[in-house]
């Protein structure tokens, strides 16, 4: 069931979604060679009780961290560790939710560390623009099977494989509800969106084939062929008068990133 959420409810949203995002930008200024994940996890959860939230991926299902942290092939659901240092050349993608007055925020970005190709680059940039033009689509009267073809005809128009087993969600009061949000599509196909949906778009693409599989720790997802994945999110409120971003700090524009500081808006 789609549960619908009025103009308070998506206030509420906006409040978790800025600790979330401003946790996520923090997490991205760390993002330098030798670092490890579980440095950056134990900041992020510091960060957000310590502003009244609580981290909602830890004890999710079991999930061990306040962050997922995937780096290189990995696509989504990446344990933090210590023993995980990143280096020049890694691409990472941080996960980052806080729970605030019940409510809440999800959204993740994919970050450089040092210097990275242009071939990873490019993948970094179109998924993304995936994210931007997936959240353009999400206006009332639109189909779901528009914004997951935004997403697919753009990743795959660069030759880019599509994540098609993971997708994004429903989001309020709970990280998961109704209704599923692929990244893949037709157009005017699927559930219609109506104002006061609220949706965690989240593109997962791949440099190489999208054929992914579980690591042994029963949570990391990881490509088959070792390819690159990059993945972005942002929580999403649908409005009459189109989407509203509420993962995103005040004043800031959370699709606009400065490559120099690696920031995530």
């Amino acid at each position: 069931m789609i549960n619908l959420k009025s103009a308070q409810d998506i206030e509420g949203l906006k409040r978790c979604g800025a600790l979330s995002k401003e946790a996520l930008r923090l997490a991205g200024n760390m993002v330098k060679p030798g670092i490890s994940t579980e440095e950056i996890d134990k900041f992020v959860e510091a960060f957000i009780r310590m502003h009244g939230g609580i981290p909602s991926f830890k004890g999710l299902y079991g999930f061990p961290a306040s962050i997922c942290a995937s780096v290189n092939e990995e696509i989504v659901h990446g344990i933090p560790s210590a023993d995980r240092i990143l280096k020049d050349g890694d691409i990472i993608s941080i996960d980052t939710g806080a729970t605030v007055g019940g409510w809440v925020g999800d959204n993740a970005w994919t970050f450089a560390v040092g210097h990275i190709s242009d071939e990873i680059k490019a993948l970094l940039e179109v998924t993304r623009d995936c994210l931007a033009l997936g959240i353009e689509a999400a206006v009332p009267g639109n189909t779901l099977g528009d914004i997951g073809y935004a997403v697919q005809s753009h990743a795959q128009k660069h030759g880019y494989g599509v994540v098609k087993n993971y997708v994004g969600h429903g989001i309020g009061r709970a990280m998961h509800e109704d209704p599923n949000v692929p990244n893949y599509g037709k157009p005017h196909k699927g559930i219609k969106l109506q104002a006061g949906m609220c949706i965690a778009i989240e593109p997962m693409i791949t440099l190489g084939n999208a054929d992914n599989r579980v690591l042994r720790n029963k949570w990391t997802v990881v490509t088959n062929d070792g390819s690159p994945a990059a993945h972005f999110e942002n929580t999403i409120a649908i409005t009459k008068d189109g989407p509203v971003i509420t993962t995103c700090e005040p004043g800031h524009n959370p699709l606009d990133v400065d490559e120099g500081r690696n920031a995530s808006c």
